[in-house]
């Protein structure tokens, strides 16, 4: 057992980020017991659940998704053939934001080589510019 502050260090989280997720009940009595002075007790299965949150996190999950993720592993509440569904869903929402993020550094590139031809060759710049406006980049 260990107390919020070891556990937060060991999990480079914060005290506060570990009580929401208890508040949010996304860690129960098998992660934490409360001593009769009110101090919380954190278990090994504690550093278990907190890693699957991030694991959870890291692939773009709400606190919806995270909360429904968790309940389906809680309670094997999915056949494998859902979870796979669940999987490519994620993938596409995933992929969607990285062409999404693509097209941004596209323009960010395209804003950043203008705005250096401004300094080095204005005439440059301005056909980039002529050529942007008429629709045949960016």
């Amino acid at each position: 057992m260990m107390k919020i502050q070891e556990l937060a260090d060991r999990m480079g989280l914060t005290i506060h980020t570990i009580r929401f997720y208890e508040k949010e009940g996304l860690l129960d009595e098998r992660h934490v017991r409360r001593e009769s002075n009110n101090y919380r007790n954190y278990s090994e299965e504690a550093v278990r659940r907190l890693k699957l949150i991030k694991k959870f996190q890291s692939i773009g999950c709400s606190l919806a998704e995270l909360k429904e993720a968790l309940q389906d592993h809680d309670t094997n509440g999915r056949t494998n053939l859902q979870i796979i569904d669940w999987i490519h869903s994620k993938k596409l929402v995933i992929e969607h934001k990285k062409e999404e993020y693509e097209q941004m550094l596209v323009t960010l590139n395209w804003m950043l080589e203008y705005r250096t031809l401004l300094m080095t060759d204005p005439q440059r710049a301005q056909e980039m510019m002529k050529s942007w406006q008429a629709g045949s980049s960016v």
